[in-house]
This record gives C-alpha cells, sequence and structure tokens, in this order.
C-alpha cells in the first residue's frame, strides 16, 4: 500500500511541475509531500508490525496510517483536478511525464461530456433551480483511478492464508 502511495506522490510531483497556475503547483507539492511523509511512516509501521508480531495495538497503528494515506492520496486527487481544469504545461518526452498528461487529458475530456451532456439535459424546475435527483456526479480522478486495471506487477503474490490469520493480515 505504501509502495502505492508513492506512485500517486509521483504522479503529484510530475503534474505539479507542469501545472500552469502557481496556487495549484503549490497545493499539489505540499499533498505530494504530506503524503510522502504518509507513505514513509506506513511502511515504518508495516516493517515493525512484521518483527513484533500482531497485536491489537499495532494492528490498529496501522489500520490508522492507511486511512491517513487514502486521505492523502484523496487530497493529491482533489488538487490534481484543479490543476488539470486551470491548464498543464506541454509534457516532455518522458514517458511518464506523458502517461501523467495522457491520463489527466482523459479525465477532462470525460468532465467535458459530462458538462456537455448536462447542458443538454434539462434538469431544471419551474424555477429554474437544478434538480438533484437523477442528476449523475461529475466524474473525478479517483473514479478514473479505481477504473484503471492493477498493473500486474504491482500485485504482491500472497500465500493462502493460514488458520489465525485474517485476509487483512494478507494485505497488510
Amino acid at each position: 500500500i505504501a509502495s502505492d502511495g508513492q506512485v500517486v506522490v509521483k504522479f503529484g510531483n510530475i503534474l505539479a511541475k507542469h501545472c500552469l497556475d502557481q496556487r495549484c503547483s503549490v497545493e499539489l507539492l505540499r499533498a505530494a509531500e504530506h503524503t510522502q511523509s504518509v507513505c514513509s511512516q506506513l511502511g515504518i509501521v508495516a516493517r515493525v508490525k512484521a518483527v513484533t508480531g500482531a497485536s491489537k495495538a499495532s494492528s490498529e497503528l496501522l489500520l490508522s496510517n492507511v486511512q491517513n494515506l487514502i486521505r492523502a492520496v484523496q487530497h493529491i486527487l482533489r488538487a490534481a483536478e484543479a490543476a488539470c481544469v486551470k491548464g498543464l504545461r506541454q509534457a516532455s518526452a518522458d514517458p511518464e511525464e506523458e502517461e501523467v498528461a495522457a491520463f489527466c487529458q482523459q479525465w477532462r475530456k470525460n468532465l467535458t461530456q459530462h458538462r456537455a451532456k448536462e447542458a443538454l439535459i434539462s434538469d431544471r424546475d419551474e424555477l429554474g433551480l437544478r434538480k438533484t435527483q437523477g442528476a449523475k456526479a461529475e466524474p473525478t480522478l479517483m473514479s478514473l483511478v479505481q477504473e484503471q486495471p492493477p498493473r500486474s506487477r504491482n500485485i504482491p503474490k500472497h500465500p493462502s492464508p493460514r488458520k489465525g490469520h485474517t485476509v487483512m493480515d494478507r494485505h497488510l
């Protein structure tokens, strides 16, 4: 989980580098730095838990760190959405930067299409106020990330669970 967080940190740093808006760039860098810290803490807690064994306190600490990482990743993705809307500079020839730019362009295209559909569909009441029932939420970077198939090289192979071990132990 911590190594996947590092991937999101790298994503945030690349976007910050190419963001046209200075405030968005600074916010992305702050979010990436915070996420980097949380990833490091999670890695340390996971290694300590692996050595010391399963205790309730260490499991709770590990879970707390995972929750902090999820919130930090969400912060990066919200800041990335703002950066994408404000605009990005042309990506260099670096394949990672090109991949990030393509990902962001796909999200922005989805957002534009969603907004165009919403504008065509009259979802206003007689007073001109937007109806809330039946309205679809705008696409987010988080939803686009969740749609991406996992890369096989990032998926660790776990042995079958042994008696006394839970599914959560295998993934942590």
